[in-house]
């Protein structure tokens, strides 16, 4: 491939004879396998970074039809014949057989995470990091001979490849050694056994093929390339590589986060980079959804404290049934739906209605009309109407409640004396966890009222005879703050990577920053940088998996996929090194 030319995509519009039907189902599909959604912030947008001739400028924007304008594609400059050799030889065979054969040997070891595991040094099932740690040092000799590397609460891997201008705030790339564990009654399910890295021609299978090794092995082969040709960036590069994503990063990220707070401050990061959205085909236009928000997150538990007794002599209601009543209360009503200013979902709209043909009418006038409010007393049009197209997509303009967990009882003749339930709720953009537990104590206010029954709202007081006590999880988390997305003529994180996308693959794509209905790792480093993505830049139009088989049976990754997120990544590192900002 010529180093000046993108990698198009050949995208061909579905059938349009029912454009209100295929859009339900595109939007409905892709926010249910991705289990993310996108936005662009709607901001006077005059100038866009661009490319001419080889070198990062300024240049003008066609005029959009509204406020969801696209930058050109962004290349560095072509003078450095190392690297532009480099460039072409990830297009080559020697460079794909390699790549795969890398990929694959990490898919082969099983760093598999559980909710149970112990302290590290304690529990031995954390001694599988030892031999991935081996297998990268092994796999990439030049990174582990050139960049400091420190290994933080054992397991967390911090590399820090140091920049020659320590003005320029460093760039931190992201990933996690973990996998989430194979249950042993699912083995057989596999078609490829879930730890042989098999490569069947086009993809490569295996936990954690996609979920996010193949994150990782992009991110350390792009820098062992820059490294051999002979790239010496001006701006600090970090690599932080957590070890328990997949149980809430508790050990891992909870502790790397810190100590690259410690030595870079707050806000001391230019941008971060992590797992997270890819694309989607939506409204007839194939988009990039970098996560640029992720909404917020509690477990609230109640727990229904009642006198037991013998089951034929039974009281008028056990713990059983009191808890009961306060679990219809709650999925009697759900929360508001509602998209405030800053909901990245709002973003998204306005950028469907601008650049995709397939955008339905009704949604886009009442867009035109819609005035972003948190107010419950009068409904949200916009958001009720889009709200119709399903769960996926409502709730995320809505906090979620989901009954998870329930206990109660441990004979069939004997009156249970204890029950409880745990709601699990991701919060909406405009809410808060506190909305969450004002609700549930409201409900239980009534209910310990009915059954003469103490209350105990998130007071900390112990569980006692005769009581209802509730309380959150010390996961509890607020709104994440959201990236800024301002294109305004200035070099930015969010311009760059929409360049560089763009330049990967071509500019028909549509770039839209998006929300994460999860959480990642990024969760701890909200001090460190405004700047946070959460996207997986690679890429494949001709593979329908998607994100829809992480987490589950047969888990894999096309390479094409593989072979563009390498690509992304060194066009992004040389990108931010070239651009005029801190």
């Amino acid at each position: 491939m010529e180093k000046t030319l993108p990698l198009t995509v050949e995208y061909k519009p579905r059938p349009a004879q029912n454009r209100r039907t295929t859009w339900l189902k595109n939007v409905v599909l892709c926010v249910s396998v991705a289990a993310v959604i996108v936005l662009w912030t709607h901001r006077p947008i005059f100038e866009v970074i661009g490319i001419q001739n080889g070198e990062h400028h300024v240049s003008k924007s066609s005029k959009s039809p509204s406020q969801c304008a696209q930058p050109d594609a962004l290349f560095p400059p072509s003078d450095n014949e190392a690297l532009e050799k480099m460039w072409e030889f990830l297009s080559t065979p020697e460079f794909e057989k390699a790549s795969i054969e890398r990929h694959s040997g990490a898919v082969k070891i099983p760093t598999q995470s559980f909710d149970d595991l112990g302290e590290i040094g304690e529990d031995k099932r954390w001694d599988v990091m030892y031999p991935f740690a081996e297998y990268l040092e092994k796999t990439f000799p030049h990174v582990h001979k050139d960049l400091k590397l420190e290994k933080i609460n054992t397991h967390g891997l911090l590399y820090t490849w140091e920049g020659s201008n320590k003005d320029l705030k460093p760039l931190l790339l992201m990933a996690h050694q973990d996998v989430v564990p194979v249950p042993a009654a699912t083995v057989d399910s596999w078609t490829y056994p879930p730890f042989s890295g098999y490569f069947d021609g086009k993809s490569i299978w295996g936990r954690g093929s996609s979920d996010c090794k193949n994150q990782l092995i992009a991110i350390m082969e792009t820098v062992e390339l820059l490294l051999d040709a002979g790239f010496e960036p001006k701006r600090t590069i970090v690599l932080s590589f957590g070890f328990d994503e997949e149980i809430s990063g508790g050990q891992g990220a909870a502790t790397l986060a810190p100590a690259i707070l410690e030595r870079y401050g707050k806000n001391g990061i230019a941008a971060i980079v992590d797992e997270g959205a890819n694309f989607v085909n939506a409204w007839g236009s194939v988009i990039a959804v970098p996560g640029v928000g992720e909404k917020g997150y509690t477990d609230v538990q109640v727990v229904v404290r009642m006198p037991g007794g013998h089951s034929s002599i039974p009281s008028d209601h056990t713990s059983i049934g009191v808890i009961s009543e306060i679990i219809t209360a709650i999925e009697s009503e759900q929360y508001p739906t509602f998209l405030v200013e800053e909901n990245p979902f709002l973003g998204l709209l306005q950028c469907g209605a601008s650049h995709s043909p397939d955008f339905p009418k009704k949604v886009k006038k009442l867009l035109g009309k819609h005035k972003p409010s948190t107010c419950q007393a009068k409904s949200d049009q916009l958001a009720l109407e889009v709200a119709k197209m399903g769960p996926a997509t409502k709730y995320l303009m809505q906090t979620s409640q989901a009954v998870d967990v329930i206990q109660g009882g441990v004979k069939n003749n004997a009156l249970p004396e204890r029950a409880s339930v745990t709601i699990n709720h991701r919060i909406n953009i405009g809410d808060k966890p506190e909305t969450a537990w004002k609700r549930i104590t409201k409900i239980a206010k009534h209910v310990a009222k009915k059954h003469n029954l103490t209350l105990h709202a998130f007071d900390g007081t112990k569980e006692a005879p005769g009581s209802i006590s509730i309380s959150a999880s010390k996961e509890t988390l607020d709104v994440a703050p959201v990236t800024p997305t301002v294109i305004d003529g200035s070099a930015n994180p969010f311009s760059v990577l929409a360049g560089t996308t763009r330049a990967i693959y071509g500019e028909e794509i549509i770039v839209a920053p998006g929300i994460m209905t999860g959480n990642t790792d990024t969760r701890y480093y909200w001090d460190l940088t405004k700047h946070i993505f959460r996207f997986g830049p690679g890429y494949d139009p001709d593979d329908e998996s998607g994100l829809g088989n992480i987490h589950t049976v047969d888990e894999r990754v096309s390479v094409r996929n593989h072979f563009n997120a390498v690509k992304w990544f060194t066009l992004f590192v040389r990108n931010m090194d070239g651009a005029e900002m801190e």
